[in-house]
This record gives C-alpha cells, sequence and structure tokens, in this order.
C-alpha cells in the first residue's frame, strides 16, 4: 500500500464541526497518538494523531495538509479551524501564525488574552490597562487601590 492509501484507511466520518469557518463533517484519525499524556488531549478529549511514513513520524493533520497543499512554510502552523486535534478534513485545516494559533486555542493564554475586565470587573481600556514586559496586563484602578505596602511587594 501507499503511504496515501495507508493514510486513508485509517480516516473515518465524525460529527459536522459546531465552528464557524469549518465546513461540513470532521474526518477523524484512527490511527496512532502522538502522545497519550493527559495534558495533551484537546477540548474533545482527542489527541494529535501520528502517522508513520518514509521511517519518521509525523502528526496527522500536518500529512493531510502537505498531500492535498504542499509543503509547510518555515514558521507557519497548521491549525484546526474545527478544534479537534484528530480532524484531517482539509477544508479544516489552515495555515497561520504561532501566535494566531495559539489565541485561537483554549488555552490559559488564550482565555486570558479574551478577557476584557479584571477580576474585579474593570474594564480592560487602553487608559485603565498596564501592560507588562512579558505582555500580561494589570488592572490600573486595582493597582491605585491596593494599600502601598503590597504595592512595593509585588
Amino acid at each position: 500500500m501507499t503511504p496515501a492509501e495507508r493514510f486513508a484507511a485509517k480516516v473515518t466520518a465524525g460529527p459536522i464541526s459546531l465552528t464557524r469557518g469549518a465546513p461540513g463533517p470532521c474526518h477523524l484519525w484512527t490511527g496512532g497518538a502522538r502522545s497519550k499524556r493527559p495534558h495533551d488531549a484537546g477540548q474533545f478529549g482527542e489527541y494529535y494523531g501520528a502517522f508513520h511514513v518514509n521511517g519518521r513520524t509525523v502528526r496527522a493533520h500536518q500529512f493531510a495538509y502537505e498531500q492535498a497543499r504542499g509543503p509547510i512554510p518555515a514558521g507557519a502552523e497548521v491549525d484546526h479551524r474545527c478544534r479537534r486535534r484528530n480532524c484531517v478534513a482539509i477544508a479544516h485545516l489552515e495555515l497561520v501564525d504561532h501566535r494566531t494559533n495559539t489565541l485561537r486555542s483554549t488555552g490559559p493564554t488564550a482565555l486570558n488574552a479574551r478577557k476584557t475586565a479584571c477580576h474585579r470587573g474593570h474594564p480592560f481600556t487602553p487608559d485603565n490597562t498596564r501592560v507588562r514586559t512579558n505582555g500580561s496586563r494589570r488592572c490600573i484602578t486595582c493597582e491605585r487601590t491596593r494599600p502601598a505596602t503590597e504595592r512595593t511587594a509585588a
């Protein structure tokens, strides 16, 4: 069997994606997974698929993308628009930069970036937000109302 035939034998029809911009059903990878660590499971509890080809193991969605659209350029990543890590449907895969891929996810970085207010409800507006050197945001209103002893410790 050719690599493409072996790959196709490990793909099954999945559910319709509920995410906008991911038309049609997912095509789910039923072959092996690259990692079985619990923290690697995605939003739906699935793992990135792994496919062995030409003596190396590659992620199934990356193999699918390259077979359909060609090589993945340096600095680009294949993002699952449907948010399912084990989906290999070409219509659901898109090339993006690392920042876009991270911010589209459900990880802590993405969740914090989507916040529009601090934990006390003050809005993150240009006038009320201090951006720290590591990129995190601080509420200026909260900083002003904290006792001076706390401000010097932070």
